[in-house]
């Protein structure tokens, strides 16, 4: 402020905390002009009536609800994108259980197909018919089938008398057993208990007639499946390799290529699936058969060869080689005998279960060993037997469609094979055929395919 004295000097005068009170305005606010003025670094504080509640939360920006609005529709497009797909998983599921009938053979047939495949193509080449190599090839894994069977059969019907004697002396001894200390029955109340279980199966006699015949119809249907799967077997044999240029040929000009590598990488794994699954199931029978044969017991041979087949049969399949083997040492070697092959038995198959399978099939699948128990676990509770047969081909068919589709996003050409070519389909109306193309990049060398996922 600037004061004129009477000499006609000029004086300056500094007036500190001079403001001007403006209607309506409180007395402690910080002028805006003033704060901008003096360098302030925070926002000031906003006026309150006198009593009004107030918060340190800052107030809602002029952005805020914009923001929000979007946040909020891209919620809804993907929840009803989530629904939507949930929609058609659910749908696809349902279609498949209704034509379970159908697909079931076809899957067994494939899975067959790929293990009699190589002996069909080994004739093909030396020039044999398709229809020639592919009926020579099934009539020989059939009667090589049927003649282990025929082979054990005697072995087994040669010991059916002393089996049978060993069990009406084991059920003496468990009788004896349960007279003497520390249960001390007497004859009248086992007596008492064998007549009371007679009664019950008596009084139960219906729903067993029932149980029975649900079994037969099993039995039944599951023999006209295989009847059916080896039909379709001759046929996949006889016309496999017509499949994929027929599939690609229902595609476009850019897709053909996808479809027959697609194609070619699940049969791969089908073919690796069974591969694996016979490994795991002979190791399963010559460890349980050596340790019977060790122990004296009765039967090896059946008994390795049902254990080895049942390999293909996850749990149940493993869980009745393994009772009747313990039930044979029971009758024929006694209790300790029983206990011991209980033993081995749950060793070798909490080994084959828990770590064996696993690793063997993650490293061929490319599966992390959680996956393929998970992928077991929830196939047996949805389908059962056939379920959690089905459930680590089905899991890896998945990763391999998975990773082509990942690898074609990223453009690493996953339709090129390890030795840099890839499938291709050449033709006219007369008819389609796949042909293996030699890739080159844009420089002149060949492509090389993408290196395999590392096992996880």
């Amino acid at each position: 402020m600037i004061v004129s004295g009477r000499s006609g000097s000029v004086i300056c005068v500094e007036i500190d905390d001079m403001r001007l009170r403006l209607p309506g305005r409180s007395t402690d606010e910080t002028d805006p002009t003033a704060s901008e003025g003096a360098g302030s670094a925070g926002p000031r504080k906003a006026a309150a009536e006198p009593g009004a509640e107030v918060t340190d939360a800052p107030a809602p920006t002029d952005g805020r609800g914009p923001k929000l609005q979007r946040a909020m529709r891209n919620l809804a497009i993907a929840s009803a994108q989530f629904l939507l797909i949930s929609a058609a998983v659910v749908a696809l599921f349902w279609v498949l259980g209704k034509l379970w009938s159908i697909l079931l053979p076809i899957v067994l047939g494939l899975l067959i197909a790929t293990v009699l495949w190589p002996a069909t193509r080994f004739l093909r080449k030396h020039r044999w018919p398709p229809a020639l190599a592919a009926s020579v090839v099934l009539l020989a894994a059939v009667a090589a089938f049927v003649g282990i069977i025929v082979a054990i059969a005697p072995s087994v019907a040669n010991q059916v008398t002393e089996l049978s004697n060993a069990a009406t002396t084991a059920l003496q001894d468990v009788q004896e057993w349960l007279q003497g200390p520390p249960f001390n029955f007497g004859e009248d109340q086992i007596g008492s208990a064998v007549d009371s279980v007679i009664n019950s199966i008596q009084n139960n006699a219906q729903n067993i007639a029932g149980y029975a015949l649900t079994g037969v119809s099993v039995v039944g249907n599951s023999l006209l499946n295989l009847v059916l799967a080896l039909v379709l077997v001759f046929f996949f044999l006889k016309d496999g390799p017509r499949f994929v240029p027929w599939m690609s040929a229902q595609t476009g000009p850019r897709a053909a290529r996808h479809v027959a590598a697609l194609s070619y990488k699940s049969w791969d794994t089908l073919s690796e699936f069974i591969r694996q699954q016979a490994l795991v199931g002979f190791i399963d029978a010559f460890f349980i058969g050596l340790g019977l044969w060790i122990l004296g017991v009765p039967l090896v041979i059946p008994l390795a060869v049902l254990t080895f087949f049942g390999g293909f049969v996850p749990i149940i399949g493993a869980v009745v080689a393994g009772a009747f083997a313990v039930l044979i040492a029971l009758v024929s070697n006694g209790f300790t005998t029983a206990l011991i092959v209980l033993g081995i038995v749950l060793l070798v198959q909490q080994l084959e279960g828990n770590v064996l399978q696993p690793i063997i099939q993650g490293r061929g699948f490319n599966l992390h060993a959680g996956v393929v128990i998970l992928a077991v676990t929830a196939g047996s509770s949805l389908a059962g037997i056939i379920g959690a047969f089905l459930s680590v081909p089905i899991a890896a068919l998945i990763a391999v469609i998975y990773r082509y589709i990942r690898d074609e996003l990223d453009g690493r050409a996953p339709e090129v094979a390890p030795d840099g070519t890839r499938a291709g389909i050449t033709g006219d109306e007369t008819g389609t055929a796949v042909v293996r193309e030699r890739v080159t990049t844009p420089e002149g060398r060949p492509a090389t395919p993408p290196d395999s996922d590392p096992p996880r």
